[in-house]
């Protein structure tokens, strides 16, 4: 395995980072295996480990943390906050209230007493970005977050917080996990060149498309994946089509569409990992047959032709939607104004 550095932080990671999010209840239950997974990556030189409090509600973290027992000085760690804990309103966000409780919360539970990298896992619009600097800032000099990043970020949030950092004093984020993939490639356009601007690491998330590119979801065919019936993006014809035209490629160069997918996302210059999430022993060896795919102009050049950089073929439902999208009122006139006479 090669490494790279994650942004200008001087950490080396691995260009493949194990995604912790399906274990637990919610992907693989079974913590005996779910170990033996982590324990197979960490064997096959990969060092990164990304999880989150609400990957099954802190069970994933409590099985990382088992996992890495004795290994610790040797994973660069990775956990994030936002998402909603429990009930109570506070429970969630970005505010200093519910972050420095989260981290305390993470820490317990990954048996550890300092994440590598500590990450808002989306944007808050209710919460002043000094506010969450601040906490984060205090984390750092405290010794139990060595970096602080942001998630599914948009660029012009990306730059307002390097320059609240600069202009408070503040540590600032140095890494972003945005969505990057073959059919997702509007990252391309500013959140990629202001990750590479400010000196940041990207930790790409979905280079499969969610599974899209594992060829299991065909046009007109049954598909057995699990999420199917819960993500309107994996049944988008949009999608499906890029999908078929996306095969033949794979074919003709003699790779299986897994690992075409993930050697196109870490060919990004801009790109220092892209984060893998098995389920099984089987999906992470798949990955790790493909860890020495290169692929060639030509290639990269067919895919351009299918999906343009800087273009999202329809979009991933569990991306990022700012308030202006989300809230009706923010794009809309009130009726008395809307008329031009």
């Amino acid at each position: 395995m090669h490494y790279r550095t994650l942004g200008r932080t001087g950490i080396k990671v691995s260009p493949y980072a194990l995604g912790a999010m399906m274990f637990g209840a919610v992907g693989n239950p079974d913590h005996d295996d779910s170990i033996r997974i982590i324990h197979k990556a960490l064997d096959a030189g990969v060092n990164v480990i990304d999880t989150a409090d609400i990957y099954s509600h802190g069970e994933s973290e409590e099985i990382v943390g088992k996992a890495i027992k004795g290994r610790r000085q040797y994973v660069v760690l990775a956990s994030k906050s936002h998402l909603p804990m429990g009930a109570d309103p506070n429970q969630r966000g970005n505010s200093r209230r519910w972050i420095m409780t989260a981290v305390e919360d993470s820490l317990r539970r990954l048996q550890t007493d300092y994440l590598d990298v500590f990450q808002m896992h989306r944007p808050d619009p209710d919460t002043d970005i000094e506010e969450t600097l601040s906490a984060l800032t205090d984390l750092i000099r405290s010794g139990k977050v060595r970096a602080i990043g942001s998630s599914t970020t948009p660029a012009s949030e990306i730059v307002e917080a390097q320059w609240v950092a600069e202009r408070r004093g503040f540590e600032r984020f140095r890494t972003e996990q945005p969505p990057y993939s073959i059919l997702n490639r509007g990252i391309e356009r500013e959140v990629l060149p202001a990750v590479q601007k400010y000196g940041m690491g990207a930790l790409v998330w979905s280079p499969l498309a969610q599974g899209l590119l594992t060829g299991r979801a065909r046009k007109g065919q049954q598909t057995d994946l699990r999420r199917a019936s819960r993500y309107s993006h994996l049944s988008d014809d949009r999608r499906l089509d890029a999908v078929e035209q996306l095969i033949p490629v794979a074919d003709a160069a003699g790779l299986k569409l897994t690992h075409l997918a993930m050697a196109f996302a870490i060919a990004h210059p801009a790109v220092t990992s892209a984060i893998i999430g098995p389920r099984t022993m089987e999906h992470l060896d798949d990955a790790l047959a493909g860890a020495d795919v290169v692929l060639g102009d030509d290639v990269l050049d067919q895919l351009d032709k299918i999906v343009p950089p800087g273009t999202d073929v329809g979009r991933l439902d569990m991306d990022y939607d700012t308030p202006a999208i989300l809230d009706p009122t923010l794009r809309r006139r009130a009726a008395a104004d809307r008329a031009a006479a």
